[in-house]
């Protein structure tokens, strides 16, 4: 019997979660050790973090698991496979219970558990990808106005806080930090999704090197991948992994579900019982990251103020 194209993209993504969660920690232990030696952290403009052996760990780690995440979505909808990445919280907080002394209290487990079952709903009620029959069909959808509209608004709020609200509050607001990556992370998937497609079809004997929206789709998906890096490493070095992890998470899933129900239309063809419990799997699986979220010890904010231009 073989392995149907959903059941595929599960395997990925919950390997993706494992090498993605465990990333975070070896990242963040690179961030400390580089910030002691060199009293420069990543937070406040420094890059000392290349120079250290640990944090390029944690990124070739990350990029193992983006890699299959990757691959997941050429699989499956971004609404099962994004919600999945619930696991990867899970794997940090663990970690982080043992390797960086971030303390993981009782109530915590009910965390675990909730992102646990909410995860098994959503992917019991996922609906079957429709994948596009070339990287043409993909740009049509792409240029839909609602998607534009999508577009236009997450553009206009990362620059509105990477000019204005960064300066002011990025180093005690998480917020900052986090809506660029979440915004830009939510185009990155569709981006890659768009890429994925394109190579399985021209693996398949269809050719979509020569379009010009393949390449589109792979510069806009570099360009997203390089922003979300250089913020993310700016809020684990910020603040502790037990706050990054679980409100990265709920603002990038979010983001990216309903940035690919625009584009997508991931739940047409779906009956109401079957969108109704993938929303409360979802519903779940953030309850459980933020009961997760609130019973982590939260690490002391740095006495280094606001950043100003």
């Amino acid at each position: 019997m073989g392995t149907s194209d959903n059941e595929k993209g599960l395997i990925l993504a919950v390997a993706s979660s494992l090498f993605i969660g465990t990333s975070f920690i070896l990242k963040k232990k690179g961030l400390k050790r580089a910030a002691a030696s060199s009293g420069t952290r990543a937070g406040v403009g420094g890059y000392t973090y290349l120079l250290e052996p640990l944090w390029w760990a944690g990124m070739i780690t990350m990029i193992v698991g983006e890699i299959a995440n990757f691959v997941a979505y050429v699989y499956a909808p971004a609404v099962l496979v994004t919600p999945l990445g619930a696991l990867s919280i899970i794997v940090s907080a663990i970690l982080a219970h043992f390797m960086l002394k971030e303390r993981l209290q009782k109530l915590g487990v009910i965390g675990c558990m909730s992102c646990v079952v909410g995860s098994v709903v959503i992917v019991i009620h996922a609906p079957e990808e429709q994948t596009p029959s070339s990287v043409l069909e993909i740009w049509t959808l792409a240029t839909q106005p609602a998607f534009l509209i999508y577009v236009a608004a997450a553009l206009s709020i990362v620059l509105a806080l990477i000019l204005h609200f960064e300066p002011r509050y990025g180093q005690t607001n998480i917020l900052v930090y986090l809506g660029i990556c979440s915004l830009m992370g939510s185009l990155t998937v569709l981006s890659i999704k768009a890429i994925g497609i394109a190579i399985k079809l021209t693996l398949q004997g269809t050719s979509q090197i020569a379009y010009p929206q393949t390449w589109f789709f792979l510069s806009v998906a570099v360009i997203c991948v390089v922003m979300q890096l250089n913020y993310l490493n700016k809020a684990l070095d910020t603040f502790n992994t037990a706050i990054v992890s679980p409100i990265y998470y709920v603002m990038f899933t979010t983001l990216t579900i309903v940035a690919s129900s625009i584009m997508f239309r991931d739940w047409s063809g779906q009956d109401a019982t079957s969108i109704a419990s993938e929303i409360c799997g979802f519903i779940t699986v953030l309850s459980g990251t933020l009961i997760l979220h609130s019973t982590r010890e939260h690490e002391q904010a740095p006495a280094t103020g606001t950043i100003d231009i």
